[in-house]
């Protein structure tokens, strides 16, 4: 006698957590970007602007392409955003006395002023909790976002390791690249063109 098996699954491919899991995404591209606004509007600031200062605040002076590699941006990038701190007077640029060829950036009274009234970048709160962790569960998180990342076919994408709404500079170069969260079910997050979101400055 033969064996007849009924599939009872439904006829969609969808599982109990579909739903879930694209919130829960849409819910992280969501901060991320409710942070870069209120990081433009409070303080006239742009993530990678913050990472800079924080960075300098951190290590003193140092050269543009010491601070590039420190935050894994390119020289091109780094060169930009130098440009309007110092037009805003947070940082100055002088050649070392030693070496005329190498330039030293540091920051000026006003942008450690600027620090100290800044939050802290959402990268290093993320940091700052992901290390109260016990390591096995920050294991397991690890392993399920580098699924994620995989089935959302983005290996290949460029990732500073910065937490911020803007791209990087090989996402710079793609015309008008669709947000993310367009892309994870939908959700109404600006869409990125050029260096940074329209809802922001210049970086």
């Amino acid at each position: 006698m033969t064996e007849i098996t009924v599939d009872t699954r439904p006829d969609n491919t969808e599982t109990a957590f579909d739903e879930s899991i694209l919130r829960a995404l849409r819910r992280v591209i969501r901060a991320v970007d409710l942070y870069s606004r209120q990081l433009s509007v409070r303080h006239n600031l742009t993530g990678p602007q913050l990472v800079c200062l924080r960075q300098l605040a951190r290590s003193g002076g140092m050269t543009p392409g010491h601070l590039a590699r420190e935050i894994s941006l390119s020289p091109a990038t780094i060169s930009g955003i130098l440009d309007r701190l110092e037009k805003r007077g947070y940082i100055t640029r002088n050649r070392r006395p030693e070496d005329k060829r190498q330039v030293l950036v540091a920051l000026t009274d006003a942008g450690r002023a600027l620090i100290e009234r800044t939050p802290l970048p959402l990268q290093e709160r993320f940091t700052q909790r992901l290390a109260e962790l016990p390591l096995e569960r920050q294991a397991e998180i690890n392993e399920a976002l580098q699924q994620v990342v995989t089935m959302m076919e983005a290996e290949e994408l460029d990732a500073a390791p910065l937490l911020a709404s803007w791209p990087t500079p090989a996402d710079s170069q793609r015309v008008q690249p669709v947000s993310a969260a367009r892309a994870i079910g939908g959700a109404t997050v600006s869409e990125e063109s050029g260096e940074e979101p329209n809802v922001h400055s210049r970086a």
